[in-house]
């Protein structure tokens, strides 16, 4: 894949670059709650910006429903982008509209423009490709297109997953480059799939088996250890014989857990220990009890301390390692520890260590766990995940045709 560092070899002073960047983080009361994503996507746009470029932003957030909808507005992110960034960031009040072009028009060297949410475009989303080619030939034309200088830029890992407009077609249309995080991004998972260091240890969170059912089934073969905490752990621990109170149960996985248990020839280790309650609230009053004798009407909302200990001698002699999924409702003071306690370990670990996005990532900020201490930490929980699966990411693939 053509680098951006490639793009600026060759000039980008007075050029339009459109990029697509990964600035969907949460909002709260019209303010960025969490800007990680948009801080991991600084470098490329300051290095663009640097060299003189017209930077053009396209992005999403959240999931509107292709109309223009309040909520979901980037405005709030255009405001921590310029904080960030310490200079003014336009913001077009569309995607390709009016608005878009003559701010695009206006741009002059080392400025930005920031996009409205893509999403509010039903061509961005559609699974009819004329429709989608449609929108994606608005954005182009931002640039000026091929003509004129134009070319794009892929630095939005969290959604190359996606065969969407401003993440597939464009690349069809423009001359293409990835950037400093689709880069990274691959070529750590290239060394999580090809032949990892060992002991390689994973450790899996999150609510629900069938989640997380296709990474698992690909990375058994590939592990030496996998950890299984969070809500999904309770579907292991149903298959085992265990009753489970009132936790989270997805039963029409419980034969499919039975039987990853029993072909795993020992790898998958399950929680001894588990906090229960009967409510998740901050004052809740909370048990540890063992993992065989969860009380009726209580549920597990986080792996208990004897099994912290546990995961973390597992985790201790790790050369690689994939942590994706917290081990408790991290969110609620009384529930965090098992998130807390199992990224610290990681984190500790001597090898290389990945947190595969989402709301792994997001704990590691919420917890005050030091982020430098990993080797590396995705912007894209989601695309992690189907890169380990083996699947094609359309967004990587588009960007490895000349």
């Amino acid at each position: 894949m053509r680098t951006v560092d490639d793009l600026i070899k060759h000039g980008v002073a007075g050029r339009r670059i459109l990029v697509r960047s990964d600035l969907n983080v949460p909002i709260k009361d019209r303010k960025v709650a969490d800007d990680g994503r948009i801080r991991a996507s600084l470098p490329v746009l300051a290095k663009l910006l640097g060299h003189r470029a017209r930077v053009i932003v396209a992005a999403h957030l959240g999931r509107p429903k292709g109309a223009p909808d309040p909520q979901y507005s980037l405005s709030p992110v255009a405001d921590r982008l310029a904080q960030l960034l310490g200079r003014p960031v336009d913001f077009a009040l569309d995607t390709v509209g009016e608005s878009a072009r003559l701010l695009a028009n206006e741009l002059k060297d080392g400025e930005l423009l920031l996009l409205e949410n893509v999403r509010f475009n039903p061509g961005e989303t559609s699974k009819d490709d004329a429709e989608r080619l449609s929108f994606a030939k608005c954005l182009s034309f931002l640039t000026g297109g091929d003509d004129d200088g134009g070319a794009f830029v892929e630095d939005a890992f969290g959604a190359v997953h996606r065969k969407h407009a401003s993440v597939y077609d464009v690349a069809k249309l423009l001359p293409h480059y990835c950037g400093d995080l689709v880069r990274d991004e691959v070529a750590v998972l290239r060394q999580l799939t090809g032949d990892p260091k060992r002991p390689y240890v994973v450790a899996l969170g999150g609510s629900k088996v069938s989640d997380k059912l296709a990474v698992i089934n690909s990375l058994l073969p590939k592990v030496d250890k996998l950890l299984v905490g969070g809500g999904m752990c309770f579907t292991f621990l149903k298959a085992q014989g265990h009753e489970v109170g009132d936790s989270l149960l997805e039963e029409d996985q419980v034969d499919t857990c039975r039987r990853l248990v029993a072909e795993s020839g020992g790898k998958i280790v399950l929680p001894a220990d588990i906090v229960v309650a009967t409510e998740i609230a901050d004052d809740a009053s909370t048990q540890t009890v063992a993992a065989d004798a969860i009380p009726a009407g209580t549920k597990g909302l986080d792996i208990g301390p004897t099994t912290i200990q546990a995961f973390a001698a597992e985790l201790a002699e790790a050369q690689t390692v994939f942590w994706n999924g917290p081990m408790g409702v991290f969110e609620v003071a009384p529930f965090a520890a098992g998130t807390k306690g199992v990224g610290e370990a990681v984190a500790a670990a001597p090898g290389l260590t990945v947190v595969g996005g989402g709301d792994s990532a997001a704990a590691v900020r919420a917890l005050g766990i030091d982020a430098n201490a990993f080797g590396h930490i995705s912007t894209g929980g989601g695309a992690s995940l189907e890169y380990l699966e083996g699947k094609t990411l359309p967004g990587v693939a588009v960007l490895e045709e000349s």
